[in-house]
């Protein structure tokens, strides 16, 4: 099977999980109307699945390194996830919440992989360089899409059917998942471990580390795992700003058309930088990309029109897609080959923690003005782009996306 094709096969398998993974919040919550008429045990739910993104991480990680076949690895896990999605399908209203609890917490302990760890494929599928830059960014369009359409068909498929066909749907598309990445070519110079050199149990804390190491040994790695954790912090809390937002301005139900519009630009930045390919280094579009998207949302908590707003989180938006596929790319190009997954994984479960606090924190200040909270979101943009911009300058050569600091892997 050629590059190109292999590449094509990953982005369908990337594209079925995520989309799946993404719907998981609308469906549960749907589902849990439907059958228990509160939404508070769809919200419990919820929080399981994505409590054991951060702990499940480095182990998830460590798993894929560890195994001699990493496609069933990531087989085993996306069957998992479907596995997962179909009982809470089937058992939500039906038995003890505490099992459906127990359930959706084993669903979200393989969260990682569908996050993070299926992109650290991408760096065996296309050499490094403008190749590996290009599809990397299209893997970050995948996200954006996935992000997208994942609450949209949750959403249209219970209005044309039922909420439980809805989430039997995106138990089909982990199922999908799970399918395709068994037909993925092997990533080339995928690391296999000498399974004589140490004890098991030696093996297997030292994995551990080792993804840890490279994040906080290998600068460019651990300040742009910080800044996107930061702005994360307050992506994470974007869908209900907005939703605050636009009902403090006299539109309701504008919150969604807000983000949305964030997402559809998304999808569109992440294309355009696969198909352009600006001459930037990827640190530098990273830094670009969060000082646009916090430029734009501080505008639009300045500006009271709707239609003013809107075009403001488009832009917001255009800045938020590069920025993903150029994250992506640092992490493949400068993890080491025997961490890679451990990077991709850990730095996933780090992102996806911070996104849970930031989500946490609106719902605790939600009383605050809400131009005054999309302010604090634009904020956190901002600095860790002064962040990542000050790291170009202390440890990134200007060439674009080419490794160094050999020493500190």
């Amino acid at each position: 099977m050629s590059g190109l094709a292999g590449l094509r096969l990953y982005l369908a398998t990337a594209f079925s999980a995520r989309w799946a993974e993404e719907g998981v919040p609308v469906a549960t919550v749907l589902l849990a109307v439907h059958r228990t008429g509160s939404a508070a045990q769809g919200a419990y739910i919820l929080t399981a699945w994505t409590a054991p993104h951060l702990i499940a991480s480095p182990l998830a990680g460590a798993l894929v390194a560890r195994s001699r076949n990493s496609r069933l690895s990531y087989a085993s896990a996306l069957a998992g996830v479907g596995a997962a999605i179909l009982g809470v399908c089937l058992l939500l209203g039906r038995v003890p919440l505490a099992l459906v609890f127990a359930l959706a917490l084993a669903g979200g302990a393989f969260g990682p992989i569908v996050t993070g760890g299926l992109s650290s494929l991408v760096a065996g599928l296309a050499p490094q360089g403008p190749q590996r830059a290009r599809a990397y960014a299209l893997d970050a369009a995948v996200y954006n899409a996935a992000s997208a359409l994942g609450p949209a068909a949750v959403t249209a498929i219970t209005v044309a059917s039922s909420s439980a066909v809805a989430t039997g749907a995106l138990a089909g598309g982990a199922l999908v998942a799970t399918v395709l990445v068994a037909l993925t070519p092997p990533s080339a110079g995928t690391w296999r471990p000498a399974q004589h050199e140490q004890p098991a149990a030696r093996r297997w804390h030292a994995d551990l580390r080792r993804g840890m190491r490279a994040l906080w040994r290998t600068p460019v790695l651990r300040v742009v795992t910080a800044g996107s954790c930061l702005a994360y912090l307050g992506t994470g809390a974007l869908s209900t700003t907005a939703v605050l937002l636009a009902v403090s301005r006299g539109y309701a139900g504008g919150g969604g058309t807000l983000i949305s519009v964030f997402a559809c630009t998304a999808l569109a930045g992440s294309l355009a930088v696969a198909r352009w390919q600006p001459p930037l280094s990827a640190v530098t579009i990273a830094w670009l990309g969060l000082l646009t998207t916090g430029a734009a949302l501080a505008a639009a908590a300045a500006v009271r029109p709707f239609a003013a707003c809107a075009t403001l989180f488009a832009i917001a938006g255009l800045g938020d897609g590069p920025l993903l596929s150029a994250i992506l790319r640092i992490r493949a190009d400068y993890a080491p080959d025997d961490a890679r997954a451990q990077v991709f994984t850990l730095a996933a479960g780090l992102k996806i923690f911070a996104g849970s606090c930031g989500t946490a924190i609106v719902g605790a200040v939600s009383h605050a003005p809400p131009s005054a909270l999309l302010l604090g979101i634009a904020a956190l943009q901002c600095i860790a782009a002064a962040a990542l911009a000050r790291s170009q300058r202390s440890h990134v050569p200007a060439s674009v996306g080419r490794p160094v600091l050999h020493a500190d892997r």
